[in-house]
């Protein structure tokens, strides 16, 4: 399974790596947008801000060609943290800025509802889900998984979401649509089961 993790500058990219190929991929770092048509897997991770992300996105021509293959060819496509953020229509970290609209929906601030709620968000925290898909094959609900992040999606239909986490009330922690996926988490940090949704995500 060849598996392109794109590289736009917005991510330390060698774990995400290292963790593919324990799962048995043969996956590549690219900063050239023509390797997606060489792939049958993709995967668009990301720390930072919206507004970075895909002001160098679209800088570094990953925009179209990244469409072209997940829309029209349908290769999956899994989005990492601040790669889950921008499959959103719109985002407003660095102020609003369009997002890839792969699916539909915004970014959100956190707000806490506690006092011991604190942002960013850091730490191990339970995912549950809402509905059943493929991505969460063998994982147990309501395990723990990292996660690093001050910005939410909020999809506009949520027949999208998969999983829930009980923080500011709560957020969507993964996300669907066809053969885009999304996770808020890092699955590359949380051994075992981050490793178990990767496989899953493979044959997807």
């Amino acid at each position: 399974m060849s598996v392109c993790i794109i590289d736009y500058g917005m991510s330390n990219l060698g774990s995400i790596k290292r963790a593919l190929e324990e799962c048995g991929a043969e996956a590549f770092v690219s900063g050239d947008p023509h390797d997606l048509t060489r792939c049958e897997r993709i995967i668009l991770p990301g720390v930072g801000s919206f507004a970075d992300g895909m002001k160098n996105l679209i800088e570094r021509g990953w925009v179209e060609p990244l469409k072209q293959e997940v829309l029209k060819n349908k290769i999956p496509l899994l989005g990492i943290c601040l790669g889950m953020q921008l499959l959103a229509r719109r985002g407003y970290e660095g102020g609003e800025t369009q997002g890839l609209d792969l699916i539909p929906g915004e970014v959100r601030l956190l707000q806490p509802t506690s006092k011991n709620e604190r942002i960013p968000h850091i730490g191990w925290n339970e995912i549950y889900r809402i509905k059943d898909n493929p991505l969460f094959n063998h994982i147990p609900d309501h395990d723990d998984f990292y996660f690093v992040h001050s910005y939410h999606f909020v999809p506009d239909d949520k027949e999208n979401i998969i999983t829930q986490t009980p923080y500011c009330g709560e957020f969507v922690s993964s996300i669907h649509l066809n053969n885009i996926l999304g996770v808020q988490f890092h699955p590359e940090k949380s051994i075992p089961l981050g490793f178990q949704l990767l496989k899953n995500f493979l044959g997807y």
